[in-house]
């Protein structure tokens, strides 16, 4: 399989696992009442996708050449420090009660997502 056709797989799995994080989210409001049981099952069905989404990764970052990969793999560091140091920290500036509000886990995805994006537009203008 193609660089290609493995990027439009992994996109098509990113957006199954998505799909299923709404379905799971916003099930139990909008969809069947808060059924326990439907509940369950959208958030199985989530992880099922989501293991699915990791391997369609896994694939996609095997495809690519060596210099992409070295771009992704710093990104991917980038990414991980930044929610490993600043999730952490966020969260105990909750904890201590220094900030007056919740820390929230998609404060910790939005963090990740901007640095991962980031650290891929920086490692593609450093190598170009």
């Amino acid at each position: 399989m193609s660089t290609q056709k493995k990027t439009l797989n992994l996109a098509a799995w990113t957006l199954a696992w998505v799909l299923t994080m709404a379905l799971a989210s916003f099930g139990p409001k909008f969809l069947w009442d808060s059924n326990s049981t439907l509940s369950i099952l959208a958030i199985i069905l989530n992880l099922a996708i989501g293991i699915g989404m990791i391997l369609a990764n896994k694939r996609h970052l095997n495809s690519l050449d060596e210099l992409q990969r070295k771009i992704q793999l710093e990104a991917m560091a980038i990414s991980l420090g930044a929610a490993v140091v600043f999730g952490l920290s966020y969260s105990l500036l909750d904890t201590t009660n220094v900030i007056t509000y919740d820390a929230e886990i998609s404060h910790l995805v939005i963090l990740i997502g901007i640095t991962y994006l980031g650290g891929i537009l920086i490692g593609n203008s450093r190598y170009q």
